[in-house]
């Protein structure tokens, strides 16, 4: 019966989502209250249905119910119970369902919100409450969770052993958690064109409303893509944390444009100018996530990320996608033109910083479109098969992150509509004195055939100090008495520490990015037990390797001692390759000594013979310098989204003693 009951939630779910498009709909236009809360209740039971239906999917995984083809195709009696649980939202089937389960409960909390214009918030709950509807009359009709085989089979098929992991289980909702966050965006811009007002009155408390949707999916964003990163770093046992796979760049698009979106609506908010260009970019934000959305489902992409390989679902997808998106951008080219730019500003300004900003990530945000889409039109028009990866986007993409990390800085610190530069450069000297320093020390250290990792190391110094210098100069630090910088740094709203702990997590990781791919040293040899691998100032001994048994897998785990080379600070680490019998597939378990911020990052591989003959192990050892700072410098970005988020003035409701004076 818990399939059946599945299956009548979801079927109940996509019942209430339809009526709340058309309880919104019609509450718009007759301004209809009444309407306007059923639209609410309507959305709050489409939640609960759906939770009740993605409950539902746990408990028939928990209790391994081979008869429902989703479990009996991603998970098996001898998995442990977390990957069991995991399994829920590790397929195609059961991501979808996550998916509108978040898309929903967006929308009951944006339909139970307060304090924006009652026409406005209306029309957001329809189009929040159309897109739900669309995703899950896909999830019914072409992937309902819930479908039971004639035949159950006995154990099941088991899932990805790559997927088996703990970041992986937190990982898909995080980044649905972003992905759908974006939809409320998307549902309050489509909003905001439907009303179609030319007066700048509108936009500032739109904008303060967009505000906070925009950061926490930001904020799940960087989250779910660093959780992501460490997984491939320590799981797939090649040793890098990158690839522009196009499902990282499916999930590095709606990132950029989600980071514009939220500088974009400081603007609107403030000045009550950019009102276009940030509508523009709340459609195209989760647009990028439905684009995310068909990349992985549509068979296009060949990948341990990709959830299907269904050309008929994927078409289904790209269908919703075009409808909604096109739907969306055909509004908006009819409506932008008639916004008031609203306030006007001087080119040397806080609101100029800002649109170069913009700028910088959303031509970023184009070529990394252009890198994944052009092999797949390129195959599909031609037949020709090209490979776009990190030297493409070395030459396009890095020279414009690199750019805007430069006027990063500077932006904080001008006034709005009309900044004073020199000001500025003065309060910012001494950052860009001790950055320069750190460069040219860099370049000195490491070698002149550094310069490209000496150059990282200058701007990430940068980004840092004038994160440090713009809040100390907000505080008056060093130009006020120690009580008068207490009380400052105290009254400084919890957006402004966000704001500087986000960029200083930036410096943070291009550091570690910019040494850790420069000087990483990597080394590959055959070894017996007792032999020797080096690789930088690391040394590692084969000790042992022997067979253990796991709860569903074999292993040959080798048991190494790694030491410097000099034979100091000997440490015990262990590297296993795994193989799981259900599936036939075989995964590597990295062997990782952290030392300080630096990797030390082994892997065994097969039996082989060395040129000398004899037999030994394929062992694979790699120095990765400053590797922490990389996984470091997105969790400091996500708490400071997180901080942000916390502020009152970032707040959706209205405080209560206020909510008279605003219904009247």
């Amino acid at each position: 019966m818990t399939a059946e009951f599945g299956a009548f939630c979801l079927i109940l779910a996509l019942t209430l989502s339809l009526a709340q498009t058309g309880f919104g709909a019609v509450g718009r236009l007759r301004r209809s209250a009444l309407l306007a809360g059923a639209a609410q209740g309507a959305a709050i039971g489409a939640t609960l249905g759906l939770l009740l239906g993605f409950g539902a999917l746990i408990l028939a995984f928990w209790t391994s119910d081979f008869s429902l083809a989703v479990v009996a195709a991603n998970s098996h009696v001898d998995k442990p119970a977390l990957y069991k649980v995991a399994g829920a939202w590790g397929n195609h089937e059961g991501s979808l369902l996550l998916w509108c389960l978040v898309m929903a409960g967006f929308g009951a909390i944006l339909a139970g919100a307060r304090g924006l214009n009652f026409r406005l918030k209306i029309s957001a709950v329809a189009v929040q409450g159309a897109l739900t509807t669309l995703f899950l009359g896909f999830t019914v009709l072409t992937s309902n969770p819930f479908e039971r085989l004639v035949e159950a089979p006995v154990s099941g098929a088991g899932l990805n052993p790559l997927l088996q992991d703990p970041a992986l289980a937190i990982h898909p909702p995080l980044l649905y958690g972003g992905y759908v966050g974006l939809s409320v965006c998307f549902s309050l811009a489509v909003a905001a064109l439907i009303e179609g007002r030319t007066g700048s009155g509108l936009w500032p408390a739109w904008g303060r409303w967009i505000r906070p949707w925009a950061l926490a999916s930001w904020a799940l964003l960087t989250a779910g893509i660093a959780l992501g990163s460490f997984w491939a770093y320590y799981e797939l046992g090649w040793g890098g944390w990158w690839f522009w796979d196009p499902v990282e760049n499916a999930s590095f698009m709606p990132w950029l444009a989600a980071a514009a979106l939220l500088h974009s609506a400081v603007v609107t908010e403030r000045r009550g100018a950019l009102a276009g260009w940030t509508t523009f970019l709340a459609i195209l934000a989760f647009s990028f996530s439905m684009l995310g959305a068909f990349l992985v489902r549509s068979g296009v992409l060949t990948s341990v990320h990709a959830f299907a390989v269904d050309p008929e679902r994927g078409m289904a997808l790209l269908g919703i996608m075009g409808l909604a998106s096109g739907a969306a951008f055909a509004l908006f080219a009819w409506r932008a033109p008639k916004l008031t730019p609203g306030g006007a500003f001087a080119p040397v300004s806080r609101e100029a910083a800002l649109v170069l900003n913009n700028l910088f990530l959303t031509v970023a945000a184009a070529t990394v479109l252009l890198g994944t889409l052009y092999p797949l039109i390129l195959e599909a028009a031609t037949g020709q098969t090209i490979s776009v990866g990190p030297p493409y986007f070395a030459l396009t993409f890095t020279p414009l992150m690199t750019a805007m990390a430069l006027i990063l800085p500077a932006g904080p610190l001008l006034a709005w509509k009309r900044g004073d530069l020199r000001g500025v450069g003065q309060r910012l000297a001494l950052a860009a004195g001790l950055s320069i320093a750190v460069g040219l020390a860099a370049l000195a250290f490491w070698s002149p055939r550094e310069a490209l990792t000496a150059l990282g190391a200058a701007i990430a110094a940068w980004l840092v100090l004038g994160a440090i210098s713009e809040t100390a100069d907000r505080v008056r630090l060093f130009r006020a008495p120690a009580a008068e910088v207490g009380r400052r740094a105290r009254a400084l709203p919890l957006s402004a520490w966000g704001a500087t702990l986000a960029h200083l997590g930036l410096g943070v990781f291009i550091l570690g990015a910019a040494v850790e791919t420069g000087l990483k040293t990597e080394t590959q040899a055959i070894l017996p037990v007792g032999g020797e691998i080096v690789a930088g100032p690391y040394m590692a001994k084969v000790e042992q390797v022997g067979v253990i048994e796991g709860p569903n897998f074999l292993a040959e785990r080798a048991t190494f001692t790694v030491r410097t080379t000099d034979g100091a600070a000997a440490r015990t680490l262990t590297a296993e390759r795994r193989f799981f019998p259900v599936g036939g597939q075989t995964t590597t378990e990295v062997g990782l000594d952290f030392r300080g911020l630096d990797d030390v990052y082994l892997t065994v591989g097969e039996r082989a013979t060395t040129p000398d003959g004899q037999r030994g192990w394929s062992v694979r050892m790699a120095h990765n310098p400053l590797a922490r700072l990389i996984f470091l410098g997105p969790a400091i970005m996500a708490l400071g989204g997180l901080m942000s988020l916390m502020d009152r003035r970032l707040r959706i409701a209205l405080p209560g003693r206020r909510r008279k004076a605003a219904t009247a």
